[in-house]
């Protein structure tokens, strides 16, 4: 429950994304069809059913990862239970942290209870991120291990086969408390099986402070044709399309508006407004793409961010870089989360605003308006 504890920011902001998805599809369907022009609504219909589906999907994940009940070790693939965390772990460790997964192709299947390898996968992630608070990546790996007499004796395990899940970070390591403390965790969730076979065999850390760590489980893997076929990949999401919609606001010819989102269903929409407002719009998933833009001989005249931004680079910062190039640039924060969290440790400079999603169009055109309009 101290994991769960930790997703508490993580999660809100993405349910924000998803509501702002969701919220905002629904009302340029209701404006396409008051206009009587039907060509988009199934594009917004297809973004709100997607938005309502990972939603969905998210909160299954939450409540299957803190349910408490009887341990039940069963055959498992581990690298479909990877698969599925990846985005868990992502929204708990943050933006600033890569999350990268990698599995043997002929990867076994282990006898584990599927909960509480979660449990244990995640806490480790948590601790990983602890240990990198300027940044950095977390890998998971899954491998086959099969270990002779002379090797079992060296890590004083039983002689057989194994699967080895290890998950490593660039980070400073942990002190010799934390290890403990996670060792405990970890070990006090297999002593709880009972005579049953335990949710892993071994736990080995190797971390010392000022190194970066790895962190393998390893647990008995069963030699019974359930192989799986594929390595472990991240899923991205592809961009969205554009619409139209006239607002009246007063603006110059081939003004630009840059707008940096990792979340498609939020950058369509917000792409879709400011063309119905006639702007040029530059679209761009992360912090380095934006940053990109930012520093070419492109035009842009306002520049649009989420503050989450994936790769190591959030909108605060990017935001911050672009005015050392463009001293003028005229910023507005859309953000899932909290306000003071797109402002920092310091105030908004002139020409720089905050929107929190879910937003309101016509909150959003106020905004673009009202900077568009004043110097920054």
């Amino acid at each position: 429950m101290e994991a769960v504890g930790q997703l508490t920011g993580g999660l809100a902001h993405d349910f924000n994304n998803l509501l702002a998805g969701i919220s905002g599809s629904l009302e340029l369907m209701g404006l396409r069809i008051a206009q009587g022009r039907l060509t988009d609504i199934d594009k917004y219909i297809a973004a709100a059913q997607d938005a309502a589906k990972r939603a969905a999907s998210l909160t299954h994940r939450l409540l299957a990862f803190s349910r408490r009940q009887t341990l039940d070790p069963r055959p498992t693939k581990v690298e479909t239970l990877v698969e599925g965390m990846v985005d868990l772990i992502q929204r708990t460790v943050g933006p600033g942290i890569a999350v990268e997964t990698a599995a043997a192709a002929d990867l076994w299947s282990a006898r584990v209870d599927p909960s509480q390898l979660e449990n244990a996968l995640l806490n480790l992630c948590i601790n990983a991120r602890d240990a990198m608070p300027e940044g950095g990546r977390i890998t998971i790996k899954a491998t086959n291990r099969s270990l002779d007499l002379q090797a079992a004796q060296a890590y004083d395990m039983p002689q057989g086969h194994y699967l080895s899940l290890s998950i490593s970070d660039t980070g400073t390591g942990m002190p010799p408390e934390v290890i403990a403390r996670l060792r405990t965790l970890l070990h006090d969730q297999a002593d709880r099986t009972g005579n049953r076979p335990r949710p892993f065999d071994d736990l080995r850390v190797c971390p010392a402070v000022g190194r970066s760590g790895a962190h393998p489980l390893a647990g008995r893997a069963r030699h019974d044709g359930d192989a799986l076929s594929s390595p472990l990949r991240r899923r991205c999401r592809p961009g969205r399309g554009c619409g139209e919609r006239k607002f009246f606001v007063s603006r110059q010819a081939g003004e630009t508006v840059l707008v940096v989102d990792d979340e498609p269903t939020v950058r369509m929409l917000v792409t879709d407004v400011l063309k119905d407002l006639g702007y040029l719009v530059i679209e761009a998933g992360n912090g380095a793409a934006g940053l990109k833009v930012l520093g070419s001989d492109a035009r842009v005249d306002l520049l649009g961010t989420d503050v989450g931004l994936p790769g190591g680079m959030n909108g605060r910062q990017m935001a911050d870089a672009g005015r050392e190039m463009r001293p003028s640039l005229k910023t507005l924060f859309i953000t899932g989360y909290a306000e003071s969290a797109a402002i920092g440790d310091g105030d908004l400079q002139p020409g720089m605003q905050v929107l929190t999603k879910p937003f309101a169009v016509d909150a959003l055109t106020a905004r673009i308006r009202e900077l568009m309009v004043h110097p920054a």
